[in-house]
């Protein structure tokens, strides 16, 4: 048992009230399974939404991370580490990138990204190249910069004045896009797969086409992989396979693997940008940090691993496929390896919370992705079995919303 005064009515008394946490409170967890106060058991397919790869408390991250913690703790960017070296160098020799620089969360890479852009197009082209384009319902963090790149106007509305020079055109539109880059476009952001979105997946010919008018243009391509990178589509990266290579790809969640790092990698024309003081961290870099995301980098980049990811896939959508075939609930499952989306449909649309909450009453730990869509991110290393059992106790989710 926990700590009988630590309970969901003091968050509301102590915290700000930006989230609204369900009444849950996990305090352990091994793998896919977390326990709550009262030792309840679920399974997990949040992942800390997409973040720990490698599920809760897996034994070479805790060693590695203890080892790390009797060395150092911190040491600020006055200096460079071993850690921060070795991930930066393992990172460089398995991308396209040249050069890495680190920060605390995918917020902060894709703001490093966008001023990175700005600053290429000032130093290389003119003052006046300076537009953003970013596209709806994209989200890169909830800096007042990348929120407002994010094309989710409620999540940046009311905060005063926005950064200006970011445009808005819809998501896998070619066309819209044809038209609406020109010399004065610095970069273009985009994520291989909407996550906060809906869970929409990049078509390949759009993400090529990107490609192409950025290098017309002169303009970064920049990819938002927090959410997709380290293993979560079964490649490294999802530009991988894609058949295109980015200017600036950022990274976070899972290259953690739940310890809070972040990564922005770029070439070394575009990063010689930064010069000594342009831009800086206090924590970036961190040597426990790097530490961790080191061996969890050795752990996921690996065929048995990335393959796996595939495998489970085509497992999770055949099961979620026979529930709908008995239920009738879902309209399309999108999405890539274990990032996948079930989108309700007509009868059921704006209702993904309820399926939220009925899953937790079962035992089961799932997301959503606005109101109509439940998200599913599971460990990269879930059992088979335990697929099949949070789909069983996800099916029993289903019913009970449509008996309602």
């Amino acid at each position: 048992m926990s700590n009988t005064q630590i309970t969901r009515p003091l968050f509301d008394q102590v915290m700000v009230p930006n989230y609204a946490p369900l009444a849950m409170i996990p305090v352990r967890g091994e793998g896919s399974r977390v326990w709550d106060q009262e030792d309840n058991e679920y399974l997990d397919l949040t992942g800390g939404i997409a973040v720990n790869a490698l599920g809760h408390a897996h034994p070479e991250l805790v060693d590695v991370l203890t080892q790390q913690a009797k060395k150092l703790w911190h040491v600020s960017n006055i200096y460079t580490n071993e850690p921060a070296l070795t991930l930066a160098q393992k990172l460089v020799a398995n991308t396209f990138a040249e050069k890495v620089f680190f920060a605390n969360s995918g917020a902060e890479a894709n703001e490093a990204a966008l001023k990175l852009a700005r600053r290429f197009a000032f130093d290389n082209y003119s003052k006046e190249k300076t537009e953003i384009i970013a596209f709806y319902q994209g989200f890169h963090g909830r800096t007042f910069f990348t929120v407002t790149a994010g094309g989710q106007p409620a999540y940046s509305d009311g905060f005063g004045p926005k950064p200006a020079d970011i445009t808005h055109i819809e998501y896998n539109d070619l066309e819209s896009l044809a038209k609406t880059i020109s010399d004065k476009t610095c970069a273009v952001i985009l994520e291989p797969l909407q996550g906060e979105g809906g869970v929409l997946p990049i078509d390949k010919a759009f993400a090529q086409g990107v490609r192409e008018l950025c290098d017309k243009h002169h303009a970064l391509m920049i990819f938002d992989e927090v959410q997709t990178g380290m293993g979560r589509t079964g490649e490294l990266f999802a530009y991988m396979g894609l058949g295109i290579t980015p200017d600036v790809v950022t990274s976070a969640k899972s290259l953690g693997a739940g310890f809070p790092i972040a990564a922005m990698l770029t070439l070394t024309k575009f990063a010689d940008s930064l010069t000594v003081g342009t831009h800086g961290t206090t924590f970036g870099g961190n040597p426990l940090a790097c530490a961790v995301a080191n061996k969890a980098f050795d752990l996921i980049n690996t065929p048995q691993m990335l393959q796996g990811v595939k495998d489970k896939e085509i497992l999770l959508r055949d099961l979620l496929a026979e529930i709908n075939n008995e239920f009738a609930v879902f309209k399309e499952v999108r999405g890539a390896g274990l990032l996948l989306g079930a989108v309700l449909n007509e009868q059921y649309k704006d209702r993904a919370k309820e399926f939220f909450l009925a899953s937790a009453e079962q035992g089961l730990l799932v997301l959503v992705a606005g109101a109509n869509v439940i998200r599913f991110a599971p460990a990269l290393n879930i059992s088979h079995e335990q697929i099949r059992l949070a789909m069983v106790k996800f099916k029993q989710a289903v019913k009970l919303v449509t008996e309602q």
